[in-house]
């Protein structure tokens, strides 16, 4: 293993490091601050190390910093719930390995972050995460703006240091063989350490940081306190990198020896990894998770899976980071827009509004199972949710309110929202990574898939069957309850409802 300090890791975060303000390190100032934002662990964290790196060589105490605010889009009972339970996983590894660690949680919306800012005044440094999606850039680049010392912002989000592709790359054909270079380079193991000083109590108290006790807090208690949507409750599947790894070893153990057959299975609770909410959120490193697959698996199993997870995983991380219009139709190829243009008006058979969608009263019980997951777990089989986001291009006037419609519909509900992939996903869905086809109505060139198709491919009656007993249903539909599309003039004033309520 390479230690921190050594030829490998310098490189690494040569690659993985940037500056985000021109201001030097401030020499009198009394600690390093890492605040943590999207990689929420101790273990395979690149930011981390450069701060232990750095506090080591500045000879000052590191204070590792992790808030939780409530104003970001979507905050809900179920997004805080699973980010509280990652954060209190934290805080017992930061414990048990030696680093300082404190949680601080923002229960009011609006209410300003007057904690950060001190602390800011008296850092030599802050370190913080790259990440290009959730609100986390824009969130850096106001931390830079006002504070009086250098950040830096160090990626940990991919295997491979996203500054080795420094360009739009266009299909998982162009970026595989890429990947394949230089990936055995990349996961190569770092030996994980503290800072050499430790952190005098003295001088943490006098910072008067306003901390939650997360490690031994009634999660459930503080998130009731907090100002978020209600509507969404927590999902059964559980945060934190403990939970994470039970996941991956159990994925490893069953799903992963027959990945090949069972991934395509939606009835199959273990075909697939169901790892995508856990590396959202930063609670496992993509690397540790590509370890094990190696290690553990059949030799085709294991490429099989790391072709999904890393090839797929990079190449949204690489078009999220080089492409600002990665949540519009902006951002997809020539030729799909010559496509949508020529079908814009193309007849549809069924229009369901958002209000319908969310509340899985469509007349597909397919897609309404697959809605059911979502609204039920916060996930879905990737073999459903291709089809779910596909349909929903056929059930809208217009391209971009499918679009529209489908970002939020996952940021709201799926724990794997707002992240690279999902926006990836939604738009290949559209056309983006992809070819043209045969033209059809609606799709035009657009790759076309068929809800009744999928009899052919999987057990389609048990998954229907799994979903369709009741759920909680977590918005009420806005107009005909039973399913039917509404008509032209209804969906005309439910569409100018639905603009002045955004």
């Amino acid at each position: 293993m390479h230690p921190l300090g050594s030829p490998y890791v310098r490189d690494q975060l040569a690659q993985r490091s940037a500056r985000i303000n021109e201001i030097r390190l401030v020499p009198d100032g009394d600690i390093v601050l890492y605040l943590m934002q999207s990689t929420q662990r101790i273990h395979e964290n690149w930011a981390l190390r450069y701060a232990t790196i750095e506090a080591d060589r500045l000879n000052r105490p590191l204070l590792i910093v992790h808030e939780l605010d409530s104003d970001y889009e979507h905050a809900s009972t179920r997004m805080h719930t699973f980010a509280l339970q990652g954060a209190r996983d934290v805080a017992r590894a930061a414990e048990a390995m030696g680093y300082t660690f404190r949680f601080l949680l923002r229960r009011r919306r609006g209410e300003p972050s007057r904690t950060i800012e001190r602390l800011a005044s008296r850092a030599c440094l802050i370190v913080t995460d790259a990440y290009p999606t959730g609100g986390i850039a824009q969130r850096t680049a106001r931390l830079a703006n006002g504070a009086p010392c250098r950040v830096v912002a160090v990626d940990s989000v991919g295997v491979i240091p996203a500054a080795m592709l420094p360009r739009e790359e266009y299909a998982a054909r162009t970026i595989r063989p890429k990947l394949a270079r230089l990936r055995d380079l990349a996961l190569e193991p770092v030996l994980d350490r503290p800072p050499r000083r430790e952190f005098p109590a003295p001088l943490l108290a006098a910072l008067d940081v306003d901390a939650v006790d997360i490690a031994r807090a009634d999660i459930a208690s503080e998130v009731a306190r907090c100002e978020v949507d209600r509507d969404v409750p927590a999902a059964p599947i559980e945060g934190g990198t403990s939970a994470g790894r039970a996941r991956l070893q159990h994925f490893i153990d069953t799903g992963l020896q027959q990945y090949g057959v069972r991934r395509i299975d939606p009835t199959d609770p273990d075909g697939s990894s169901r790892l995508s909410p856990y590396l959202r959120y930063g609670q496992l490193s993509a690397a540790e998770i590509a370890r094990a697959a190696l290690q553990d698996a059949p030799p085709a199993e294991g490429e099989a899976f790391l072709d999904e997870m890393i090839t797929w995983r990079e190449l949204s991380l690489n078009f999220c980071l080089h492409n600002p219009a990665h949540r519009s139709l902006d951002s997809l190829p020539a030729w799909v827009h010559r496509s949508m243009g020529e079908h814009e008006s193309d007849r549809r058979d069924r229009v369901y509004t958002r209000e319908q969608l969310a509340s899985a009263t469509t007349g597909e019980p397919l897609w309404n199972a697959g809605q059911r997951e979502l609204l039920a777990t916060g996930q879905m089989h990737n073999a459903v949710r291709m089809l779910w986001g596909k349909s929903v291009i056929l059930w809208t006037d217009r391209y971009a309110d499918a679009l529209s419609y489908l970002i939020w519909l996952n940021d709201r509900y799926a724990l794997d929202g707002r992240d690279p992939n999902s926006y990836s996903n939604i738009l290949w869905c559209f056309g983006k990574f992809d070819r043209p086809f045969a033209t059809r109505p609606v799709w035009g060139t657009i790759r076309p898939m068929s809800l009744s198709r999928a009899k052919g491919k999987f057990d389609v009656k048990g998954y229907v069957g799994r979903w369709t007993a009741p759920q909680t249903t977590l918005c009420e539909p806005a107009a005909q309850e039973d399913g039917r599309a509404t008509s032209a003039h209804t969906r005309r004033a439910l569409h100018g409802e639905q603009l002045m309520s955004d």
